[in-house]
C-alpha cells in the first residue's frame, strides 16, 4: 500500500492554520485604524473580502487536512479549486491594490499569505495528479480480477490439460 498523501503539502497546511489566525487579526486591525481613510465602495469592498476570505478559509483548510491525509481526491480537489479560485485572486487584490492604501505590515503578511496559497496550489495539483492516477490503476487492477473470476473455465482444468481424476 503506497501512501499518496503530500508531507511538503501537510505541513504548509499545518504552519497555515497557526498563521491565518494572525493574518485575521492583523487584518482586521488595520482595516479598522484605515477605515475612516477610505472612500465608501472600499469600504464595503474591504470588509465583503475579509468576511469571505475567513470563511472560505476554514472550509479550504478543512478540505485540505482531510482530502491530505485521507487521501480523499474529491475533498483535496475541493480544497485545490478553494485555492485556485477565491482565495489567491483576492489576497492579490488585496496585496497590489494601491487604492486601498496598504500598510506595510499589511503587505508583508499578504506576502506570507500568498506564498501559502501558491506553493499549496502547486502541491494539491500534483498529489491530485498522483492520487488519481494511482487510484485509477487501482480500479483497472480491481476490475481486471473481476473479469478474470467471471471468466468461463476460470479456476478449473481445462479438458486439454491432461489432468486424470
Amino acid at each position: 500500500c503506497e501512501i499518496l498523501s503530500s508531507l511538503p503539502l501537510q505541513m504548509s497546511l499545518y504552519f497555515n492554520v497557526y498563521f491565518f489566525p494572525f493574518w485575521w487579526l492583523l487584518t482586521v486591525a488595520i482595516l479598522y485604524m484605515k477605515y475612516p481613510l477610505l472612500s465608501d465602495y472600499y469600504k464595503f469592498i474591504l470588509v465583503t473580502i475579509t468576511i469571505l476570505v475567513s470563511l472560505t478559509e476554514l472550509i479550504r483548510l478543512y478540505l485540505g487536512y482531510v482530502g491530505n491525509l485521507l487521501e480523499k481526491v474529491p475533498e483535496l480537489a475541493g480544497f485545490w479549486l478553494l485555492t485556485l479560485l477565491p482565495q489567491l485572486p483576492v489576497i492579490l487584490f488585496l496585496l497590489f491594490n494601491e487604492a486601498l492604501q496598504i500598510h506595510p505590515l499589511e503587505r508583508a503578511v499578504h506576502i506570507v499569505f500568498a506564498a501559502f496559497l501558491s506553493f499549496q496550489a502547486v502541491a494539491a495539483f500534483f498529489t491530485l495528479r498522483r492520487m488519481v492516477n494511482t487510484l485509477a490503476s487501482r480500479f483497472r487492477l480491481t476490475e481486471f480480477h473481476r473479469l478474470e473470476e467471471q471468466r468461463p473455465g476460470a479456476g478449473r482444468d481445462s479438458p486439454g490439460t491432461g489432468s486424470a481424476a
